[in-house]
């Protein structure tokens, strides 16, 4: 719903792009979530779905005013819980298993490769002040998914 916030009138190949590309520095989401997910949205009302104009399987999708009142009361409420990730690293590193030092090194291989994506779409998409107060949202959450990868390495290195 906060994508559909930013951007009304997105499709589901556009809300698909968004979890590939900016929002997937910190969820992921498929294309078969994502589809289903919008089908209980309109049926609880909070977004509505129109043709759109040039392709007749397309759907334009945006809030309700029902659907921006939910999102607005899932924003105020407070966290309770550090949420935990699936970190299938750890779940595997958990075990005494003679491999241990080829799967840190796999880790900080993919952690490098990670955060050469993230420092690259931080340069693209906040090179000066006006991008970054203009998406201060997305800053925060690039800037906390670089600064959680560099701990991560810092904490293999130091292995």
């Amino acid at each position: 719903m906060g994508i559909l916030n930013q951007n009304p009138n997105s499709t589901g190949k556009e809300l698909t792009n968004q979890f590939n590309e900016e929002i997937g520095e910190f969820w992921k989401a498929s294309h078969s979530q994502i589809y289903p997910e919008l089908k209980k949205m309109l049926a609880d009302n909070w977004i509505v779905g129109t043709q759109k104009e040039n392709n007749e399987k397309e759907i334009n999708y945006s809030l309700t005013k029902k659907g921006a009142l939910q999102l607005e009361n899932w924003i105020k409420q407070p966290i309770t819980e550090l949420a935990v990730s699936h970190d299938l690293f750890s779940l595997k590193f958990d075990q005494n298993d003679p491999r241990i030092a080829e799967l840190i090194d796999e880790e900080k291989a993919l952690i490098k490769s990670q955060l050469q994506h993230l420092y690259a779409r931080k340069k693209l998409l906040f090179s000066d002040q006006k991008n970054i107060k203009k998406n201060y949202g997305h800053y925060l959450i690039l800037t906390r998914a670089i600064s959680r990868n560099e701990g991560q390495l810092e904490w293999l290195n130091s292995l």
